[in-house]
């Protein structure tokens, strides 16, 4: 089995559901007591989270690649960046290691192209829904991509860095959320995507109108078949 290695803390909270899942994954295919070959990087969340609101995103690649780097000296086979919005240093990371790194947009990407879907809403932070590394990297698996409306973005990007990374979690905006879920629905999209990880801790499939796909999730199955396929 090949070793996956976790750049996680992006927050601690949603890097929980990786650990999970990935283990998950493993003790269904393999059976009995089994589990993952697996390392965690936690970076202090505080310290990106100041680099990404000054827009020093040239410190949060140097950050991130030698926590790669760390990880690909212990020994992991492939890295993943446990975030939405940190994938937008992807590129630079995988250019800095000796070992591959799993595009959280490419595993969201495939899942929505194996089951069909030619429009999807995306939720995420301000960076995520609004800037082109993310949404350039989704369309380029072959579908359209549909952002709230500026207020719904302001929203949806408030309750993630005031509530959820905090690991607060509150129906009212769970409430909100939904609404904007219904609007995608209404507009013909297909499905939509939890494209910040931590919205995996507020939305499941019964509190939206059309299917979600969970980035968090399907990042750690894709991980997974990675590690088991070795």
């Amino acid at each position: 089995m090949r070793t996956i290695g976790l750049i996680g803390g992006l927050s601690w909270e949603s890097t929980m559901i990786y650990y999970q899942i990935i283990n998950q994954r493993v003790r269904e295919r393999l059976g009995g007591s089994h589990s993952a070959n697996s390392l965690i990087w936690s970076v202090d969340y505080t310290t990106v989270e100041d680099l990404i609101f000054a827009d020093r995103w040239d410190e949060v690649s140097t950050l991130l690649a030698g926590a790669g780097g760390n990880l690909a000296d212990l020994g992991a086979d492939l890295l993943l960046i446990c975030s939405n919005t940190f994938s937008r240093v992807s590129d630079d990371v995988e250019r800095a290691v000796s070992v591959p790194v799993l595009h959280i947009a490419d595993a969201v990407g495939a899942e929505v192209r194996a089951r069909g879907m030619r429009k999807v809403g995306l939720l995420g932070t301000h960076f995520t829904m609004e800037q082109p590394f993310y949404r350039d990297r989704l369309a380029a698996h072959g579908f359209d991509v549909v952002v709230p409306q500026r207020e719904q973005r302001e929203l949806v990007h408030r309750v993630i860095f005031d509530e959820l990374v905090r690991g607060v979690l509150r129906e009212s905006s769970r409430d909100a959320y939904a609404q904007i879920i219904d609007d995608f629905a209404d507009g013909g999209a297909d499905g939509v995507i939890l494209g910040c990880t931590e919205i995996e801790l507020l939305i499941s499939a019964k509190d939206s109108a059309i299917p979600v796909l969970p980035s968090a999730r399907l990042h750690a199955e894709a991980a997974a078949g990675f590690a088991l396929a070795g």
